[in-house]
Parts: structure tokens; C-alpha cells; sequence
């Protein structure tokens, strides 16, 4: 357990400092807003979908090391993938952050698991989450969405 902490810590500390895919695509093709006014963590999500394949992928905005780290790690993870493949992602990261993913089966989260300590740190379960649910909002053609309100489906049964 120790080790695994000490590797989430390396690698959230490594993506907050140097995020990948950081900035503005202006090539977009989707984008969303996420929004966590709680805490102020704040992300826009931009895509660039050709023939139902996330082809580039980027964020740029504020918020905590958690969220960034989220935020560059999904678009590394997210780039190449088909929309149902990313959409797939994304409701096995939500389930792995409310403890409701066997990670001992299969699943597609790669090295995004590093986040399963998240669901042990309940007030940072949406902090981590919101980048994921704004790419799921700009995949479906949604420009804004939020970690309150409707978007408690997230962190909640």
C-alpha cells in the first residue's frame, strides 16, 4: 500500500507540474466547460473528434493538483480512442472513484488506477471527476456542466 501511495503522489505531483495537452485547441470540434465552484476548479475541455475518433484532446483552466493531474492524464489516455471507447473510460473512472470498479477484472483505465486512493478522500472524489465529466459533456454536444447539482450522479449511487 505503501508503494502505491508514494506512485499516485509521484505521478499527481509529475502531471500537476508539467500537464500534458495543456491549452486551448482552437481546432476543436467539442469542447465543454467544467466547473467545480465549490472549490473553484475550473476546466475547458476541448476535442477534436474526426470520424467518431478523439484525434486530439487538450484542457486548460485552474483548479487543484488532483483535478490537473486528472485532467492531463485523460488526455493522454482519451487521444486515439473512439467516443464509446472514451465514454466506456469514463464510467469506469467514475465507478473506480466510488469504489464501484473491481480493478482485479477487466477494464480500460491503463494507468489511470493511481486514482483509486481518490475514493478513500471523499471530498476529492469531484475534484478528480471533473475534467472526466466535462469530456463526457463535450462529447455529447454540451458546452457547460458542473460537479453540483444533477452532476451528484457522479460521486453518488
Amino acid at each position: 500500500m505503501t508503494n502505491m501511495r508514494a506512485l499516485y503522489q509521484e505521478v499527481i505531483l509529475d502531471h500537476n507540474r508539467k500537464p500534458r495537452n495543456f491549452g486551448p485547441l482552437p481546432e476543436a470540434t467539442c469542447q465543454a466547460t467544467g466547473d467545480n465552484p465549490l472549490c473553484g476548479d475550473h476546466y475547458d475541455i476541448y476535442a477534436v473528434v474526426e470520424d467518431g475518433v478523439i484525434q486530439k484532446v487538450g484542457f486548460h483552466g485552474e483548479g487543484c493538483a488532483i483535478s490537473k493531474a486528472a485532467a492531463s492524464m485523460m488526455t493522454v489516455r482519451a487521444k486515439g480512442k473512439t467516443v464509446d471507447e472514451a465514454r466506456e473510460m469514463i464510467e469506469e473512472f467514475r465507478q473506480m472513484l466510488t469504489g464501484r470498479l473491481d480493478l482485479s477484472g477487466e477494464h480500460s483505465l491503463g494507468h489511470l488506477t493511481v486514482f483509486e486512493g481518490v475514493s478513500q478522500l471523499p471530498q476529492r472524489v469531484k475534484c478528480a471527476v471533473l475534467p472526466w465529466h466535462a469530456l463526457d459533456a463535450a462529447l455529447r454536444g454540451e458546452e457547460v456542466t458542473s460537479t453540483e447539482g444533477e452532476a451528484d450522479v457522479w460521486t453518488e449511487e
